[in-house]
């Protein structure tokens, strides 16, 4: 059986006013490899903290400007901006996720011995405020609540300059050798 999709096209801009932005990141597959499996999960997140291991594309993709590690929790701060806008007029709810699965997953990522990797089970998310331009900087803070054998247990905050909390979410990884 064959079936046929159309193309979608690129919707027409011409009569609105436009912005651009360019994206540069590194490709996946640079650095040594064989060195940062020698490294715990936090030695790792130091690498790239330092750049001495460039971030994943991703970061630069939802256009990441701060990133600090501890074990057992991860910071991750974001500029709000208007590319990262729903057709709402706020920030849509996937960067926020995206930002907020960063900084739990990389908290449980700090946690991991040499030789253990960790994939996300889920992510479940509250938004609470809405983020827009004027919103400025926020910060997602990521902190392990549960680290076991085999599943972690993380949550991640985002809030803005102020303090105050625009959205929290709860995260399962499962951790394997």
């Amino acid at each position: 059986m064959t079936q046929t999709q159309q193309t979608p096209r690129a919707p027409d801009l011409s009569r609105w006013e436009t912005g651009t932005r360019e994206i540069t990141w590194a490709l996946p597959g640079q650095g040594d490899f064989e060195a940062l499996a020698q490294l715990d999960g936090l030695a790792q997140l130091k690498a790239i903290e330092e750049g001495l291991m460039p971030p994943p594309p991703v970061m630069s993709l939802i256009d990441v400007c701060g990133f600090r590690t501890d074990l057992g929790a991860v910071e991750v701060d974001m500029q709000a901006q208007s590319f990262h806008y729903n057709p709402l007029g706020m920030v849509h709810g996937g960067m926020i996720s995206t930002i907020l699965d960063t900084a739990a997953a990389c908290a449980v990522h700090s946690t991991l011995a040499v030789g253990e990797g960790y994939t996300s089970l889920d992510l479940n998310v509250k938004f609470l405020r809405a983020v827009r331009v004027e919103t400025g900087l926020v910060t997602a803070v990521g902190t392990v609540l549960n680290r076991g054998r085999r599943t972690a247990l993380a949550q991640a905050e985002l809030r803005d300059q102020a303090g105050k909390l625009l959205a929290h979410a709860t995260s399962s990884c499962m951790i394997f050798s």
